[in-house]
């Protein structure tokens, strides 16, 4: 059972969630629900908003569905569930249905699409989407490490309109 919550009153620390944890980023409805495992992203304060930013690369099917989504989510599972974290960024769901063979179960009770699974999850609604590029790279080698295939991210900040707790 999710409790919705004050973003303020979580201790969830983001470097380890995001960096280490991961998080599962979903849009779409109906039967067109995606998700992706990310492990880049941030959480803060911004335009007086309590936020997420997350970067997806433009190749990413998720991609699609949050461009036409106004909501995603964000969700957070437990370490029990890092097989389907890993097996979730390896496929496309594109290419075959990845949630059902991860097992994981979708819940459509909010604006957007997350996991039964999650302990933590952020229902988010889009305020801003950009392109990082090549030539706002203060350090050239970033840019070479990172992006070798110039698949550039997008960068999605998003307000963090319900945070849900179990």
């Amino acid at each position: 059972m999710f409790n919705q919550i004050d973003p303020k009153e979580l201790s969830l620390n983001p470097f380890r969630a995001i960096g280490e944890q991961w998080m599962l980023i979903t849009a779409g409805s109906g039967e067109k629900v995606n998700t992706m495992t990310a492990s880049w992203g941030g959480a803060g304060v911004l335009w007086n908003k309590n936020v997420i930013t997350c970067y997806v690369r433009p190749q990413r099917y998720t991609r699609e569905l949050i461009d036409n989504s106004e909501y995603f989510s964000v969700s957070f599972l437990p370490e029990q569930y890092r097989s389907q974290l890993v097996y979730c960024g390896r496929v496309s769901g594109r290419e075959e249905d990845k949630i059902a063979k991860a097992e994981l179960t979708v819940r459509n009770d909010r604006q957007a699409p997350y996991f039964e699974q999650a302990d933590t999850v952020f229902i988010c609604k889009k305020l801003y989407v950009g392109e990082i590029k090549p030539e706002g790279m203060v350090f050239p080698e970033l840019d070479q490490a990172n992006y070798p295939a110039k698949d550039y991210h997008f960068v999605y900040i998003a307000e963090i309109v319900e945070a849900l707790k179990k």
